[in-house]
């Protein structure tokens, strides 16, 4: 999992999890969100996330919570790190959509 420091954007499946940790949240609940949130369109395989479950906790972003009720799946919870993370994310998506916009304003896209 690639994160560009430079620009700050973070790779899309990253941002997902990281908003899908906003509650505390297991790796199979974390994969169900991000498959429904984008419609189908992303559906991250077991170590696919896994992999960036372990990436971001040791960044800080999330950390692990507990455990689910049948006490065998782990629990992640975004942490103040994640969510200025997130904050960050946002911030440049919306920017790029108002770049979008108003470069394309009046003009026909399809």
């Amino acid at each position: 999992m690639h994160e560009s420091y430079q620009t700050g954007a973070l790779t899309e499946i990253t941002f997902y999890i990281l908003l899908s940790t906003f509650q505390p949240n297991h790796g199979y609940g974390i994969m169900q969100t991000i498959e429904t949130e984008t419609q189908g369109r992303l559906v991250p395989g077991a170590g696919t996330l896994y992999g960036a479950l372990r990436v971001l906790i040791k960044k800080g972003w999330i950390s692990p919570c507990g455990k689910t009720e049948n006490g065998r799946g782990q629990l992640y919870l975004i942490t103040e790190q994640g969510k200025q993370a997130v904050a960050k994310e946002t911030s440049r998506i919306n920017r790029l959509l108002q770049t979008a916009k108003k470069l394309t304003a009046g003009r026909n896209l399809h």
